[in-house]
C-alpha cells in the first residue's frame, strides 16, 4: 500500500529528472547502494521493509488495540536474513528488537527435540493476522515490484488488475526488463536478482545507457527465499522450487492484493487513515541517510 502509493506521487518527478525509484526493503542493497553509488540514495523508497513496518505498528497500532504500555512489547522477527539484524539498529527507534533467522529458529526447535514438519498449522493471531498473497511473494526475486503494481493500478483504477498481470517480472534472471500501461502512464521497470546484476545495472543506469521508472533489488539470487539465513543448499534448483511454492501460496490464497486485506483496510481506518498519511510517513517511512 505505502510503497505503491509512494511511487504514484513520486512518478511525475520521476518522469522529469529520469532517474527510478528503487525499493527499499532488501537491507544488503540498501547498504550497497548507499556505499557503492550514494548519489542514488536519494532515490530509495522511503517505504520502510516489511520487517520494520511490522515492529511500528507493533510498538503503536497494535499496542493501542490491546491496551499494552510499548515499552512492554519485546518484537522478535523470524527473518530468511542475515542483514536483516543490521537493519534494526538504522534508525535508533528500535521498531524490532531482535531478528533471529530461519536458520536459528531451526536449531532452537532441534535443541528441544521439537520437529518442525509434526507441528499442527495454526492460524496467526488478529489483528494483523492475515497475509496476503502479494505479501508472500515479496520472498522471490520480482514479487515486491509485483505487489507494488498491483496495488498501484488499483489505486489508478479503483479497479483490480488480473492477480497475474505483472507476472513477467517473475523469474530468476539475473536482470529483467518489462514495461506496463498503468491509466495511460507507460511504465518502464527493472528487476535485478543479486548485487553482482546490481551492480552492472547502477552502472548502466549512471552512464545514461538505460532508464527506468521503479526498480526493484534483491541481493540474495532469486530473492529473500534464498536469504543468508536461510537453510544452506548447494542446488541452486532449490531456489526455483522455493519460488514456485511462494507463488502457489499466492495463487491459492483468498487475499491476492495489499489493499483488499482486511486487517491492513481496519489498521488503516482506525490509525493510518489513508497511505503516506501524517501518521503514515512518521511510523511507516524513513530516511536514507548516507553514513
Amino acid at each position: 500500500m505505502e510503497e505503491g502509493s509512494e511511487l504514484l506521487h513520486r512518478l511525475p518527478e520521476i518522469k522529469e529528472s529520469g532517474l527510478p525509484m528503487f525499493t527499499s526493503c532488501c537491507p544488503g542493497w540498501v547498504n550497497f547502494i548507499k556505499k557503492e553509488y550514494p548519489q542514488y540514495a536519494d532515490r530509495l523508497s522511503t517505504a520502510k521493509s516489511p520487517q520494520q513496518m511490522f515492529g511500528a505498528v507493533t510498538k503503536s497500532y497494535y499496542a493501542e488495540k490491546l491496551g499494552v504500555d510499548p515499552e512492554r512489547i519485546f518484537c522478535v522477527s523470524l527473518m530468511p536474513c542475515l542483514a536483516k539484524k543490521d537493519e534494526i539498529t538504522w534508525d535508533g527507534r528500535g521498531d524490532v528488537d531482535a531478528v533471529l533467522t530461519t536458520r536459528e529458529v531451526e536449531r532452537m526447535l532441534k535443541s528441544f527435540f521439537i520437529k518442525a514438519e509434526e507441528l499442527t498449522e495454526e492460524e496467526f493471531d488478529n489483528p494483523l493476522g492475515v497475509g496476503s498473497g502479494a505479501g508472500v511473494i515479496f520472498g522471490a526475486t520480482g514479487g515486491v515490484m509485483e505487489a507494488a503494481l498491483r496495488s498501484a493500478y488499483y489505486l489508478v483504477n479503483k479497479t483490480n488488475p488480473e492477480p497475474d498481470a505483472f507476472q513477467c517480472v517473475r523469474g530468476l534472471d539475473g536482470w529483467k526488463e518489462a514495461k506496463f500501461t498503468i491509466n495511460g502512464n507507460i511504465l518502464k521497470v527493472a528487476v535485478a536478482s543479486s548485487l553482482s546484476n546490481a551492480r552492472k545495472l547502477m552502472d548502466a543506469i549512471a552512464a545514461g545507457k538505460v532508464k527506468y521508472d521503479f526498480v526493484e533489488v534483491m541481493a540474495c539470487p532469486g530473492g529473500c527465499i534464498n536469504g543468508g539465513g536461510q537453510p544452506i543448499k548447494d542446488d541452486y534448483d532449490k531456489v526455483a522450487e522455493r519460488c514456485k511454492v511462494l507463488y502457489g501460496l499466492d495463487k491459492v490464497n483468498n487475499v491476492r492484493f495489499s489493499h483488499e486485506n482486511p486487517e491492513v483496510l481496519q489498521c488503516y481506518r482506525d490509525y493510518f487513515k489513508e497511505p503516506l498519511s501524517e501518521k503514515s510517513h512518521e511510523l511507516l517511512h524513513t530516511s536514507h541517510t548516507v553514513r
